[in-house]
């Protein structure tokens, strides 16, 4: 747009920048150039600034008040410097002089329309960002180096009970709600130290005794030099997670999912992302681990928890039968079917069916699966009428899927299908920290099932948990500690109370211990020996600290003799 009161110039303008292929809007004086903004939106304006009634200056001032976001170029005939700081002030691109030269007015035009490109660029990245912040569930929150709130989205004003325009640019130690939940002092960690961190279950106590429970991770913000120039915080409220675990009830105490491992910290925070959800989750895990707790977890924490979750071990089922279980059958359909049969996935509807050992399902029956994932509605056998279902899938598997494409096992559209989102599982050997939660839990459950009152295990039988395998994980802690409740007539569990196989385990290890002692003794001995009797040299020979191999030479009671 060009604004000009001269019809001349304004005729020029529109000529030499029409002649380049632009498209020129022109307008006389204050009023039309306001009008024009208000209908238009425009990539670079010319505004001369002498008009009649009001200046170009005014008109710069309140077009940027409606939101005009683009450049300016003000055209003077007689430039001054009070004139042109006042533009520069307003944030004016240029100015150009009168009589206006065709090249000069391509020139300016051409570095004001790349620099419109950038400023495209930018207000398009911060819409992206603003929309991410707006979608995000989680709280994020941004703050300068000296912890001064930069940014914080919706998500982040609920979980602190803040709003945005009262706590920007206050320090956080001055939001009581990030002093007394430990966020205060990951920031200040993550700044200091430059590193990411992560905290979780972090009590915040807020108004009228609200007790709010949140995953904390930080990131910090550094210049391209290095340098700390903040830090960014999610924050993730898990405490209706926690009050989930909490509230089952005695009939689901167990399926609070036990553990304080860090592992399980992450699944459950998956599982609260994943609860008020209908995509298909895929648990996968070795036997043993759990996998059917957390797809009770997933139903029981999600709005489905009013209707029925339906468990089907694939495995079990007959093929011949699978089908008929899954779908329903009408009468006659087979031999033996001499009524109509409801099906599983009929049976759930409204709720959740939880589709064990998924692995283990023929070829026929992937197809019908797949059917019922992407149109939501199932055929009984034998007949085939249509009928609509509203159920959410999950399905657990402690098999290589991928391996059962590749050797023609499985669908791949069904693997994708069922694998919306995957949630593994570790194993008990990589949870060792939890295992004293479950001695604890288990020892519990069979004192009351036994009448008994054992009140622990001995350090040896402790000791043994912490660095058996468990090949059968927690299934198979629950069945040794039932074992060893049953046996013993002791207030304490000994390891004569276990059975011979973690017993056999154990004397092994034992054994092992003994000989990577002896061959760790003769280490020594044959170092001392080559260095003559020499400990300085012969610590550097075995790669460890003089002071190490004295403890060890103590230790072992070596001497020359």
């Amino acid at each position: 747009m060009v604004i000009d009161d001269e019809e001349g110039t304004r005729d020029s303008f529109k000529i030499f920048l029409s002649d380049e292929g632009y498209e020129v809007t022109t307008a006389e004086d204050y009023d039309k150039a306001i009008a024009s903004i208000e209908k238009e939106d425009f990539d670079l304006v010319f505004s001369d600034i002498v008009l009649k009634g009001k200046s170009g200056l005014d008109f710069f001032e309140e077009a940027k008040q409606k939101g005009l976001n683009c450049p300016v170029v003000m055209i003077t005939g007689y430039p001054d410097i009070q004139t042109a700081a006042r533009a520069i002030r307003l944030g004016a691109f240029d100015y150009i002089p009168k009589p206006v030269e065709q090249d000069a007015l391509l020139e300016i035009s051409n570095r004001a329309l790349k620099y419109k490109t950038v400023l495209d660029e930018k207000e398009k990245f911060r819409s992206n960002l603003e929309a991410i912040f707006r979608s995000v569930k989680d709280g994020i929150i941004t703050v300068d180096e000296e912890l001064k709130l930069l940014e914080m989205n919706e998500a982040a004003e609920r979980i602190f009970g803040l709003s945005k325009d009262k706590a920007f640019g206050r320090p956080l130690h001055s939001l009581p709600s990030f002093c007394v939940c430990g966020c205060l002092e990951t920031a200040i960690e993550t700044v200091k130290s430059k590193q990411p961190l992560e905290k979780f279950r972090l009590k915040s106590f807020q108004g009228k005794g609200s007790l709010k429970f949140l995953n904390l991770s930080t990131y910090p913000l550094l210049t391209s030099r290095n340098e700390v120039a903040g830090c960014v915080m999610i924050v993730k409220d898990i405490t209706r997670l926690v009050e989930l675990e909490q509230g089952f009830g005695e009939s689901y105490k167990f399926h609070n999912i036990l553990g304080k491992n860090r592992k399980m910290q992450e699944v459950y925070s998956l599982i609260g992302d994943l609860s008020n959800v209908d995509a298909t989750v895929l648990i996968t895990g070795e036997s043993g681990t759990g996998k059917e707790l957390v797809a009770e977890a997933l139903h029981y924490g999600g709005k489905r928890n009013k209707n029925p979750l339906i468990k089907v071990n694939c495995s079990a089922l007959p093929e011949g039968l699978i089908e008929s279980e899954l779908f329903g059958h009408v009468k006659g359909a087979f031999t033996g079917a001499i009524q109509d049969k409801t099906g599983r996935f009929q049976k759930a509807n409204g709720g959740t069916i939880f589709l064990d050992e998924i692995g283990d399902i023929s070829p026929g029956t992937q197809v019908r699966l797949l059917r019922v994932l992407q149109e939501k509605e199932i055929e009984r056998v034998g007949e085939s009428t249509v009928i609509k279902v509203d159920v959410r899938v999950i399905t657990a598997t402690n098999q290589d899927l991928k391996k059962n494409i590749d050797l023609g096992r499985l669908r791949e559209d069904l693997y994708y299908r069922l694998n919306v989102v995957e949630l593994e599982l570790p194993p008990l050997r990589d949870r060792s920290d939890d295992i004293p939660l479950f001695v604890k839990h288990f020892l519990g459950k069979f004192n009351k099932k036994n009448n008994k009152n054992i009140k622990e295990v001995s350090d040896n039988v402790m000791q043994i948990f912490l660095h058996y395998p468990w090949p059968g994980n927690i299934r198979e802690l629950e069945n040794v500690i039932e074992h060893a409740v049953i046996t013993t007539h002791q207030s304490v569990i000994t390891v004569d109370d276990l059975p011979e196989r973690v017993k056999e385990n154990y004397e092994t290890d034992a054994r092992f211990s003994e000989k990577k002692k002896y061959n760790e003794c003769e280490a020594i001995i044959k170092a001392l020996e080559k260095c003559r009797w020499n400990q300085s040299k012969a610590a550097r020979l075995l790669g460890i600290h003089r002071k190490t191999l004295y403890n060890k030479i103590k230790k072992y009671t070596i001497s020359k003799s």
